[in-house]
């Protein structure tokens, strides 16, 4: 039979079962008075972390108030430029319809009225709307909206033949299709 060597624990069996002996208290290490005076340094430095700590988290937490409220009124107030640009194309309708009923010709009103479309054009050009000119091109259910379609022996079947109502797209997002009547064969 092996024997253990001596420095192992003993085995469970002999291991001290009297509830007295599991329970002695152990003496705590004496520290010397620079190791406590480490501890007390280390303890103020802790709690002086813990306190940048929870000074940090309140100021995050007002920052993600304050953004949250900004974009609230970023959202809210987001077209306000382009609707200052929309209230002077306005202001010169009703400067037109005004002018109307003290024209003597219709040609100058025809004049102010182009000149009217064509600034309410450029604003939605600037403003990055875009028309979508779908006559003579082929059909693309993406960009166009077929409303009909007519027999045609001018144009390939699946071009667009005519278009009805113009579509816009914003930058690359369409906003509406275009409305178009489109080309097929004719019957024989």
């Amino acid at each position: 039979m092996n024997k253990p060597p001596p420095d192992a624990d003993p085995p469970p069996e002999e291991a001290a079962t009297s509830p007295t002996e599991a329970l002695t208290p152990v003496e705590p290490p004496t520290l010397t008075p620079e190791q406590v005076e480490d501890l007390k340094t280390k303890a103020a430095k802790a709690d002086e972390n813990w306190d940048r700590l929870l000074r940090t988290m309140a100021d995050f937490e007002n920052f993600k108030k304050r953004a949250a409220r900004e974009r609230q009124e970023a959202i809210k107030f987001a077209n306000e430029s382009l609707l200052r640009k929309f209230i002077a194309v306005l202001d010169n309708f009703d400067m037109a319809v005004s002018a109307a009923k003290d024209v003597d010709s219709v040609e100058s009103f025809k004049t102010g009225v182009g000149l009217i479309h064509q600034q309410f054009k450029n604003l939605l050009a600037e403003a990055g709307v875009e028309e979508i000119d779908a006559t003579g091109k082929p059909f693309d259910p993406n960009w166009h909206e077929a409303v009909a379609q007519q027999e045609t022996s001018e144009l390939p079947e699946g071009q667009v033949l005519r278009q009805h109502r113009a579509g816009y797209k914003l930058r690359d997002r369409l906003i509406r299709p275009a409305s178009v009547v489109v080309a097929k064969k004719p019957a024989n």
